[in-house]
């Protein structure tokens, strides 16, 4: 497929919630887009049509990002569309709520596995295909962080929180690793946003009932988080690097 001058942006975990509002949002924006997702191929397939209606070209493509191997296989399949010139590192879970204690250890694993392992493998592999002194043309990195990260979120998921701020820690020395590389590093870190990951939690219920610990007084949406990520991947946010935006309500 011959390359587009638009640029192409990769979203991991891109079939839902924040990941599939920021495909759209960069759709709509003019980026080609690749739709990384692990299950919910047929909620993928929709963001991609509804991204093409748009005018652009979308592809959806099947990666567990906890694996290097399947990483580097979405990145090439990414690459067939051209360069990529941006990646959203979104993918993430909870998967449980209690305490530290009452947290089985295979779930403490995945957790960490998926939001700070997952990112690290992605971010690595972005920075391999975009530096400059590697061949690449240079382009901009957004992880998804939490306000998790400086909350702590005990009683809930501490495992979570300390993964967040392992990215956070993660975009701050990747973003002066990178510098020189034509290559920028940034985070942004929401709140309580309507998604589906409470659910996925076992816990449909969790945001309703914790929406009073929100300055605002309401949980976010995800369109709400979208055009911040694509802020810090566009060319305004051209001197931000290192950075980790709080779109949270107050929290």
């Amino acid at each position: 497929m011959p390359p587009s001058p638009r640029p192409l942006t990769l979203v991991t975990g891109g079939s839902r919630g924040i990941g599939a509002a920021t495909a759209l949002h960069l759709a709509g924006l003019g980026h080609d887009v690749v739709v990384g997702h692990r299950t919910g191929r047929d909620e993928a397939a929709a963001v991609v049509t509804a991204a093409q209606a748009r005018g652009v070209r979308a592809v959806a493509v099947q990666a567990d990002v906890t694996d290097p191997a399947e990483v580097d296989a979405l990145f090439a399949a990414a690459g067939e569309l051209g360069p990529v010139t941006g990646l959203v590192a979104n993918a993430g879970l909870t998967a449980h709520l209690g305490d530290l204690a009452d947290t089985p250890v295979d779930v403490v694993r995945q957790v960490v596995d998926v939001n700070l392992l997952g990112v690290v493998w992605c971010v690595r592999r972005a920075a391999q295909v975009m530096s400059r002194s590697r061949g690449g043309a240079g382009g901009a990195i957004v992880a998804v962080s939490s306000s998790a990260a400086t909350l702590g979120s005990a009683h809930e998921y501490v495992h979570y929180a300390a993964a967040k701020a392992g990215v956070d820690a993660l975009v701050v020395g990747l973003a002066k690793e990178l510098a020189g590389e034509g290559v920028r590093v940034n985070a942004v870190a929401p709140g309580l946003v309507r998604t589906g990951i409470h659910a996925g939690a076992g816990d449909a219920g969790r945001l309703d009932r914790v929406t009073g610990r929100v300055p605002m007084g309401r949980p976010g949406e995800p369109d709400e988080i979208a055009p911040a990520i694509a802020w810090l991947l566009g060319p305004e946010a051209g001197y931000c690097t290192g950075a980790v935006l709080r779109v949270a309500g107050g929290l």
